[in-house]
């Protein structure tokens, strides 16, 4: 009842502000790729003369009311020519646009002034998006293009290191990140434990972050959306490319099934270095895979159909007795649907799964875990005027986890099959979000999320005394697990706990001039699912588990405050923000948990506090031969869990403690510049404040055995992390003359061979007997070389 007087409420307030004003009409319309029909994101559709304008949404529509008359509309978007033309408006009419890519000579500038003025006036803010191309420009570790690495050079997003699974947002965890792959939850967003991301670039077309002032329609994660599109597909031509790397290959095939209708995309990548590995007689492996395809059908000119799905598979094995699998797989079937020149939906069904596999073979045994998920999402954009857009939607998610199987691998092996229990949940939420300019110099985005979270019944349910999984010894001052007093056994449709939060958002804009523009926004967001997890940088091991009895979901509240400044007509900009970050709930460990197999995890967590606050500084040049920029994080990430009564102490003695994540200092400078039409050249420049981290502080002797005792947690650092990468773009100029196009890329990553500590364990020195410490590093320098081709 409470989800249809919501999803009501919102109907009938949209329709009241749909009454269509005497003397004033539509336009309407696409904006695609000429060469391919592929539609673009965000392409900027202005009317200088009005001061006023629109961007295309995510499936490249747009809408735009005005009032009767004559005026000059321009189209641009970065990397492609801009259309001006002129329309006369005395009736709704649709047009759709097709920009050409640009031609430019290497000394005249494309155009992004239009770009950079319509986003200092949009109230959207904590936002940052990076083209495919940049992204393939940007040197990484053995020349893979990778679309998470290249977001750590932007300010305040980092990593626990090298070769360290996701990232971290404004002093978030990793958790905290919703990652969404065509709008399906990718749950890892790494192979090889962080070697690579998930995501093949050549079949990527919009990558955009939001760090806060994250728009309603979002929601489950507390740090950041992480919102990456599929190209369609080219519908006019049959095209390929790929690359041949160090470690790996890719390709990706397009093209039309019916011209100008109908297209496919399919695309695969693999590493091979594993291949090579039994000509020195090592009998290990480890390697990964991925798939990506889309498909998508023009049913007419408001029907749109769309088929996407990704599979991806990682591999380690060491001499077959211990392998590890693991991947993601996602697929989603989504119908666009214009009802009216300002009314555009779009209705989404995502089936997304994780899965992780062990065997153990000098063990015996086999474990199998996992979470899935099926996603109903419904969205609809309506473009009441030139002065408000409204989102609204409803979106609900039925998830089922698995935290583990034991199976014996043999016969004989000797173990028992074991299933931890599952678990079931359900999310539902609708949202509504307005986008409302309210005079020429004040924007505001304002909007609510309304979430409902379920969680269903399950085959087994532990009991406790007072409700109380975690008990608090007085004597000797530590957390320990309770015992249950019983066990309970519920049907699917039960339900054993249910939560319901508001979370408003609001970003507003005051245009100070043409040049500049103050930003504010605040943020609440809620998050019912969480990572178990007490490492720096995530495992595939790591089990999720959903909130419950036991486990309160995350709360949320971001303020942000920014300066945005256009200098000399957009060829440099300007931006920085603080903000802050109020967290409930945040799951934290008691002293000694064992997260591996554990059927009872509520006996080895509390629910702390966390907060984040910082300063972030981005200088870009935009123009020109030479382009990039320069990037600085100042911020603190913090959490406590203070004891639940007088008696108890708390975890690290309910003090604030820093995060694993936290780092003090962040800068990242990038540089491209452009040679020649033959030549090009990168080079980027990472420094950050050490991880924190726990050295002992003292050592006693028990019965001959040393053993080492610590301080309070994460109170000491690693050295301080820095590197410097660099790459040279060759393209043959043969190119111009055919349509094989290529092109070689020479990289160095760490030129300087800087050994970054990625952990620093201690010992006893077998030979003198005294204590020291040993740094454990992954890379050193690295050069690579790679080839990319397309026809």
């Amino acid at each position: 009842m409470i989800k249809r007087r919501i999803v009501l409420a919102i109907t009938l307030s949209i329709f009241a502000l749909t009454i269509h004003a005497q003397g004033k009409f539509t336009l309407s319309g696409t904006i695609a790729e000429a060469s391919s029909n592929e539609t673009l994101i965000g392409v900027n559709l202005l009317i200088p003369e009005l001061r006023t304008g629109t961007v295309t949404n995510e499936y490249g529509f747009y809408s735009i009311t005005l009032e009767a008359g004559t005026y000059e509309f321009i189209v641009s978007y970065l990397g492609f020519k801009t259309i001006s033309q002129t329309i006369e408006m005395n009736s709704d009419q649709v047009l759709n646009f097709a920009l050409e890519e640009s031609t430019e000579e290497l000394d005249e500038v494309v155009i992004t002034e239009n770009v950079e003025r319509i986003n200092i006036r949009k109230p959207q803010m904590s936002v940052n998006q990076l083209s495919i191309n940049t992204v393939k420009q940007i040197p990484v570790v053995l020349g893979e293009a990778d679309i998470v690495k290249s977001l750590l050079l932007l300010p305040g997003i980092t990593n626990a290191g090298e070769a360290s699974s996701g990232f971290n947002v404004r002093g978030g965890a990793v958790d905290q990140n919703l990652i969404l792959l065509d709008e399906a939850t990718i749950f890892n967003s790494s192979h090889l434990f962080g070697l690579f991301s998930v995501f093949n670039p050549d079949a990527i077309k919009d990558v955009k972050l939001f760090k806060g002032s994250i728009p309603a329609r979002y929601g489950g994660r507390v740090s950041s959306v992480l919102e990456i599109f599929q190209k369609e597909g080219n519908s006019k031509a049959f095209k390929v490319n790929g690359g041949i790397g160090a470690v790996a290959s890719r390709l990706l095939v397009e093209g039309p099934i019916e011209k100008d209708r109908a297209s496919f995309l399919f695309g695969g990548r693999a590493s091979y270095a594993h291949l090579f590995l039994p000509l020195f007689d090592i009998n290990n492996k480890a390697y990964f895979y991925d798939l990506n395809t889309k498909l998508n059908y023009k049913l007419n000119d408001r029907n749109n159909l769309f088929f996407s799905g990704y599979f991806g598979r990682d591999l380690f094995s060491i001499n077959e007795s211990f392998v590890n699998l693991y991947g993601n797989s996602v697929l989603n079937f989504r119908w666009n649907h214009i009802f009216s020149k300002k009314l555009f939906s779009n209705l989404s069904l995502i089936y997304s799964d994780y899965y992780y596999g062990l065997e153990l073979d000098f063990v015996g045994f086999q474990w199998n875990s996992g979470i899935q998920n099926f996603n109903l999402k419904y969205d609809l954009k309506q473009y009441v005027n030139d002065k408000l857009q409204v989102n609204y939607g409803i979106n609900n998610t039925y998830y089922s986890f698995n935290p583990g199987k034991i199976e014996p691998n043999s016969p004989d092996s000797g173990i028992v099959e074991d299933q931890l229990t599952k678990k079931y949940a359900n999310e539902f939420a609708a949202y509504v979000d307005f986008q409302h300019e309210i005079t020429e110099n004040l924007s505001v985005e304002y909007g609510l999320r309304v979430s409902h979270f379920t969680r269903l019944g399950q085959d087994e349910l532990f009991v406790y005394e007072d409700d109380n999984p975690v008990e608090f010894d007085p004597l000797l001052l530590i957390y320990r697990g309770a015992e249950p007093i019983d066990t309970i056994s519920s049907g699917r449709g039960d339900k054993l706990a249910d939560f319901t939060n508001l979370e408003p958002r609001v970003a507003l804009a005051y245009i100070i001039n043409d040049k500049s523009s103050v930003k504010a926004s605040f943020t609440r967001i809620s998050q019912y699912l969480h990572l178990l997890s007490n490492t720096s940088s995530p495992t595939p091991l790591d089990v999720w588990t959903p909130s419950g009895p036991f486990v309160e979901p995350q709360l949320l509240d971001q303020y942000a405050l920014g300066y945005f400044r256009d200098i000399r007509d957009g060829v440099y900009s300007f931006e920085t923000e603080v903000f802050y970050k109020d967290l409930d709930n945040r799951i934290d460990y008691i002293d000694g948990a064992n997260l591996i197999a554990n059927d009872a995890i509520e006996q080895v967590i509390l629910n702390g506090e966390g907060r984040a606050y910082g300063l972030e500084l981005l200088f870009r040049k935009n123009e020109g031969r030479f382009t990039g920029w320069l990037a600085y994080t100042l911020s603190k990430s913090e959490q406590r869990t203070p004891g639940r009564n007088d008696q108890e102490i708390g975890i690290n003695n309910g003090d604030w403690y820093n995060t694993p994540f936290d780092k003090t200092h962040d800068i990242a400078l990038y540089g491209n510049y452009e040679l020649s039409d033959k030549w090009r050249f990168n080079a980027n420049f990472i420094f950050q404040t050490g991880q924190p981290t726990n050295y002992p502080i003292g050592q006693f002797e028990f019965q001959g055995v040393t053993i080492p005792y610590y301080g309070q947690r994460n109170a000491e650092r690693l050295p301080d992390f820095h590197r410097m990468d660099v790459s040279a773009t060759l393209t043959p100029k043969k190119n111009k003359k055919r349509k094989w196009q290529s092109e070689w890329v020479f990289s160095i990553y760490n030129l300087y061979n800087r050994r970054n500590a990625a952990a620093i364990n201690f010992r006893r020195n077998q030979d003198t007997g005294v204590n020291e410490a040993v740094r454990t590093s992954i890379f050193g320098i690295v050069p690579s070389v790679s080839y990319n081709f397309k026809f």
